[in-house]
């Protein structure tokens, strides 16, 4: 590995039957360039399950990992800002450090009025936009790796074909829960491109990143509408503490309205290493049948695949 590192930095190149070390930041980053970059390389990602992006800081670890890797892959659009220090430590030394979200058009971006001057990063809750991440990488492969390029590009076709068949899942799912109850309550806005994607109003606790805070006045508020607009479930997140969604519901309890935890969602993280919920396609699976389930509508038994889990909430 040293000597490919030394290498690539002179600009010589490898043989074509080297195996691509890439490191990825999150799971959803690391498991479609998993697809993508097939038997040609591994992939390994620096935060696993229940890991919180917005909040990472890289491990010495994590740093040499960075600093041995050809390539580093990466989401971009601020999501790992704690890690920006270290990305551009990386590309100072000559490595490939690209973003994923880069083949994503600005026009399609959201920038919350809490967030003015930066865009909202969770762009993967939308299984459209995030086939244009695969592209991205097919790309960025290619021009490390021109010999497997077809490959490269067929893996990335492919792959697709899974996502657009999973996007019209979440489509007619999500159009089977009762219009007044396509209302999604969560810790925090991670789910603003999946509302707008599949026709669902999405309020967040706290505002776009884990850092900020909800203060009393904001559970309040939602606890008057989840009265006013007799919303039955809320829902949490696996990277995100709890506490706020338990305040919801003993608010709403107060006022004589019952709530209860309609499942845990994915946000920032994917489910556990070598389980369905641990890919991309499972995350999103496991995120459309719980919110169509818990809200009222309709999926078949265990998902888009049969795969999904069902996972108990403690109450």
């Amino acid at each position: 590995m040293l000597l490919k590192t030394v290498l690539l930095s002179f600009g010589i190149s490898i043989s074509a039957n080297a195996e691509l070390n890439i490191v990825a930041t999150t799971g959803m980053v690391a498991d479609i360039t998993r697809q993508v970059v097939g038997e040609h390389g591994t992939v390994s990602a620096l935060m696993g399950e229940g890991i919180d992006p917005h909040l990472y800081k890289p491990t010495a670890a994590d740093a040499r990992k960075i600093m041995n890797a050809d390539m580093i892959f990466y989401s971009g659009l601020l999501l790992e800002g704690r890690m920006t220090d270290t990305f551009l430590k990386a590309a100072r030394m000559g490595k490939v450090v690209f973003p994923v979200t880069e083949l994503i058009e600005e026009t399609y971006l959201l920038e919350p009025p809490e967030f003015e001057g930066h865009w909202d990063p969770h762009v993967w809750m939308d299984v459209s936009a995030w086939g244009h991440a695969v592209d991205a990488v097919a790309n960025a492969l290619c021009v490390q790796d021109p010999s497997h390029c077809n490959e490269y590009k067929e893996n990335a076709n492919e792959y697709n074909k899974q996502l657009k068949e999973l996007h019209t899942y979440a489509i007619n799912a999500i159009a089977s829960i009762p219009p007044e109850q396509r209302v999604l309550i969560t810790a925090h806005d991670a789910f603003n491109y999946f509302g707008r994607a599949y026709g669902i109003e999405v309020i967040g606790i706290q505002g776009l990143s884990t850092e900020s805070e909800a203060g009393i006045e904001d559970v309040n508020r939602l606890v008057h509408m989840l009265v006013d607009k007799g919303i039955t479930a809320v829902f949490v997140e696996s990277s995100v503490s709890d506490r706020n969604v338990n305040a919801l519901i003993e608010g709403a309890k107060s006022k004589g309205h019952t709530v209860t935890i309609g499942g845990r969602l994915f946000s920032d993280a994917m489910g556990k290493g070598g389980t369905y919920q641990g890919t991309y396609i499972g995350m999103l699976d496991h995120n459309i049948t719980t919110i169509t389930n818990g809200l009222g509508g309709e999926t078949p038994d265990k998902g888009f695949v049969a795969s999904v889990q069902d996972e108990r909430v403690d109450q």
